[in-house]
């Protein structure tokens, strides 16, 4: 009974095959969130699949119906081992995105796992089938080499990700009772390069937006009316400009930060973005200026078109359109309030002279919202130990990553310190075809989470830093 037998027993279950025969079944679960068709797979998947697993390691499970209409169930598995001992919660997903099928490179299924050299593939892989299912196995692992965790364990798997996330804040206000623990340890992302551990501690928040023109009703015959009527889309592209130029710098000073903290910079000083041999070209010259490639994605808030509309993009006829709609999006980090951002690009509007650009947050989209947790806190130390530990090398830490998920959920609502072990790289081709994993990375995370939650046990008294670190 060891830490190096959790080590080997887990990775004896990934050389024999288990670990993918068993990610490849819950890859066939067709789990879309964003089709409603496919609703029925993302109960089916908590039920036939992740309920029983945890039931057979000793979990109480429940499967909870979304308290928000069109949101998917939750399930909430608890393991509580005994009064006094620090309560560790994991998280994941197991909805996916759009399976896109038959856009893959050589005509793969998307809900099919296939392995061609050192990459896995198949949507859900690594986000998030696969990098929970690692969590669930080193618990496994854990508990039947030692006979017990050591911990209290809560394991919360939600349906909705991809599609925002609807009911997780009612949910963890409901069952807070049951959910609330010192600290959350779960897997999400990717790391910041191939060969690099990564801790991440928060997220940046995300606000959907559409800005829109509406100057008058349907559109009139441009011969006739060209020059003599006001374009929508011609104002709204001015008013875009004015509030990013060209390199994308952001001129709507009140949605950026002031500035980057020192604690901020000093973190992700040494780290640098790697989109690997698959990923795009990083352009140098694009974005706030006087900021490193990393302290743009992670340390500083971004603007970007989404989609923009006027007229009939399909099949354009000779017409003044009567309105133009962009669709945005602000990332945000904590340094800005989420409620001053609106008001903020309206009243930035209002001085550039558009009055008549409205500014509103999407219908139908959750925002969620920024979160940060202190590289020094007692329980980042414990977890970066945890891994050089295990690999030898100390890993990357990311006060939060440049991209959104329900972290303030658990930060907030839960008041837990939120730790990030991701299984996953940059050039995953995540949400986009061909998403796939890498066969070293699921082995290396497994050897982590083993040994993150063995030490868990092994003397939790120590780990135990506070409620919320």
């Amino acid at each position: 009974m060891s830490r190096e037998a959790v080590i080997a027993r887990l990775q004896a279950g990934f050389d024999d095959g288990g670990f993918l025969d068993e990610l490849a079944r819950r890859v066939a679960y067709p789990t879309e969130s964003q089709v409603a068709e496919s609703f029925p797979h993302l109960e089916r998947y908590l039920r036939e699949e992740i309920g029983p697993e945890l039931g057979t390691m000793g979990y109480e499970v429940r499967i909870i119906e979304n308290p928000v209409e069109g949101g998917g169930p939750f399930l909430i598995a608890r393991r509580i081992e005994g009064v006094g001992l620090p309560t560790v919660m994991t998280y994941g997903h197991g909805d996916a995105l759009h399976g896109l099928a038959g856009q893959w490179r050589d005509g793969r299924d998307p809900w099919t796992l296939e392995v061609d050299g050192e990459r896995v593939y198949g949507r859900g892989v690594v986000d998030n089938k696969g990098q929970h299912t690692i969590n669930l196995r080193a618990l496994k692992a854990v508990i039947a080499e030692r006979g017990c965790l050591g911990f209290n364990s809560i394991f919360l798997m939600e349906t909705s990700e991809e599609i925002g996330s609807p009911g997780i804040h009612e949910l963890c206000a409901e069952y807070r009772d049951d959910l609330v623990g010192d600290v959350l340890i779960a897997s999400d992302g990717p790391r910041i390069a191939r060969d690099k551990p990564t801790l991440w501690l928060g997220s940046r928040g995300a606000i959907n937006l559409d800005l829109r023109v509406r100057l008058r009703e349907g559109g009139h015959h441009s011969g006739n009316w060209g020059g003599l009527l006001a374009n929508p889309g011609v104002i709204l592209a001015n008013a875009l400009a004015a509030i990013i130029d060209r390199n994308g710098r952001i001129n709507a000073r009140g949605i950026v930060p002031e500035r980057i903290t020192n604690s901020v910079r000093q973190a992700l000083a040494g780290i640098t973005v790697d989109p690997g041999p698959d990923g795009p070209t990083i352009d140098a010259d694009y974005g706030e200026p006087g900021l490193t490639p990393t302290e743009r994605v992670y340390g500083w808030n971004t603007f970007d078109v989404l989609a923009f509309r006027t007229g009939n993009p399909d099949n354009p006829v000779n017409a003044i359109p009567h309105e133009a709609v962009a669709n945005c999006q602000i990332r945000y980090t904590v340094d800005r309030a989420r409620e001053t951002l609106v008001p903020a690009l309206r009243a930035f509007l209002d001085k550039q002279g558009f009055p008549e650009v409205e500014v509103y947050e999407a219908p139908g989209r959750s925002a969620w919202g920024a979160t940060r947790l202190d590289p020094d806190n007692p329980w980042v130390r414990w977890a970066a130990a945890s891994i050089e530990r295990t690999l030898g090398q100390a890993p990357a830490i990311l006060p939060n990553i440049g991209a959104s998920l329900p972290n303030d959920a658990f930060a907030e609502a839960l008041g837990l310190a939120t730790i990030y072990v991701p299984h996953s790289y940059p050039g995953c081709s995540q949400h986009a075809p061909n998403e796939h994993g890498l066969l070293p990375l699921f082995r290396e995370g497994l050897a982590m989470m083993g040994g993150l939650f063995w030490d868990m046990g092994e003397n939790p008294e120590p780990f135990r830093p506070g409620r919320g670190g």
